[in-house]
């Protein structure tokens, strides 16, 4: 019984998503009570599938795109070699870089000063706008600093407005000298531009 009510509805899940129109009569088999019977004839249908158009539409979408063309370049950069109290292990020397992605009004962006605390160096960057405007455009604009030091963590706090743009969600951005003070409580400023 089971078996017949889940193929009835089986059947009519799949008939209920197609038109169907009959196309002959059907007609039962005759039977004779000494079991003879004539052949019957089951009825015909045709059936009709919904039909599907596949194409292209056109949507206005966000897609990304090339920002900014990098080149190799000499320039000047400052230096800071580091001597860490009671420090025995190995220095290496690396590059600190500060990186901001912006549009609207070109920028300006600068390490400013870096401080000790702890095991960690804090980079204090500020952005400061111009009055060139990009036109639409997306540069990437950025400062460094080459260190010879043991290995450090570094955080980066930028003074300024925090640009549009998920690229520049890696950076602490504070608004002014206030904000920036209450960051920089017990560390020792060991570079200034």
């Amino acid at each position: 019984m089971k078996f017949k009510l889940a193929a009835v509805a089986v059947a009519v899940f799949v008939l209920s998503g197609c038109e169907v129109e009959k196309t002959q009569s059907g007609e039962l088999p005759s039977v004779d009570v000494d079991v003879s019977a004539d052949s019957g004839r089951l009825p015909e249908y045709d059936v009709d599938w919904a039909s599907v158009d596949i194409g292209t539409t056109t949507e206005t979408i966000t897609v990304p795109k090339v920002v900014v063309v990098m080149e190799e370049e000499e320039v000047e950069v400052p230096y800071m070699d580091l001597n860490m109290p009671d420090e025995q292990g190995e220095k290496s020397k690396r590059s600190i870089v500060v990186e901001a992605e912006i549009r609207g009004n070109m920028q300006e962006l600068e390490i400013d000063k870096v401080y000790a605390k702890d095991r960690r160096l804090i980079v204090v960057s500020r952005l400061n706008k111009m009055d060139e405007t990009l036109d639409g455009r997306t540069v990437r604009i950025s400062d460094r600093i080459v260190i010879n030091a043991p290995d450090l963590d570094v955080q980066h706090i930028i003074v300024g407005d925090r640009p549009k743009g998920d690229w520049n969600n890696q950076y602490t951005f504070v608004r002014n000298e206030a904000a920036l003070q209450a960051r920089l409580e017990g560390a020792s400023q060991i570079y200034s531009n």
